[in-house]
């Protein structure tokens, strides 16, 4: 039995490639092992506050310092550090909005990475505090780039994520969701590589 945390990012619900992609891993995740639980975290429904100073400086503080307004501002970094450890599996869509990822998912980003918490310096070298934990993204992409847009973004997470000690990452890609005809045929062989590798 395995806990899967399951990210959600787009502003397209049940539209959303990146959302049917990462149903897909979980499907043939729970297929393998069906007594295990997820839990989704809709970050477009329910989005996490971009990082402001009192959010920074409470989430840093231990839970028996915190006053009321204190343990306010730290509610949802508290939440996603909780949901982040309790997971063995994390799967997080991950759609491409402006030549990005959504804000909403760097917020989550910034709410999980907290010193002392998953990551440490404690002995003069970065050190990753998360452990043991799979790693599925699942990008979607509306157009069809080869200026080196997704290698980057993909660079960037798979950095971030290694940082707070998460390097045991798959990743899964279909471009061209916006041109109907690569969409499909583009879908199609995107399943087959999560059926295949999942």
């Amino acid at each position: 039995m395995a806990n899967i945390l399951n990210i959600k990012t787009s502003i397209s619900g049940e539209n959303s490639i990146s959302n049917q992609l990462s149903q897909r891993v979980i499907d043939q995740l729970l297929e393998k092992d069906p007594d295990s639980k997820v839990v989704v975290r809709d970050l477009a429904a329910d989005p996490i506050p971009h990082l402001e100073i009192e959010h920074f400086t409470a989430s840093r503080m231990a839970d028996d310092e915190k006053n009321d307004v204190q343990k306010m501002a730290s509610q949802y970094s508290d939440q996603s550090l909780r949901e982040l450890q309790e997971a063995d599996i994390i799967v997080i869509g991950v759609p491409f909005y402006n030549f990005t990822f959504p804000s909403t998912l760097k917020s989550w980003i910034d709410s999980i990475s907290v010193a002392g918490k998953t990551f440490s310096f404690a002995d003069g070298t970065p050190k990753g505090l998360i452990k043991n934990k799979k790693l599925y993204l699942n990008f979607s992409i509306g157009g069809v780039y080869e200026n080196g847009l997704i290698e980057n973004m993909e660079f960037y997470l798979r950095t971030l994520f290694g940082f707070i000690g998460i390097t045991d990452v798959e990743v899964f890609k279909i471009q061209g969701t916006m041109i109907p005809q690569m969409k499909e045929e583009n879908f199609s062989k995107t399943v087959s590589e999560i059926e295949a590798l999942v």
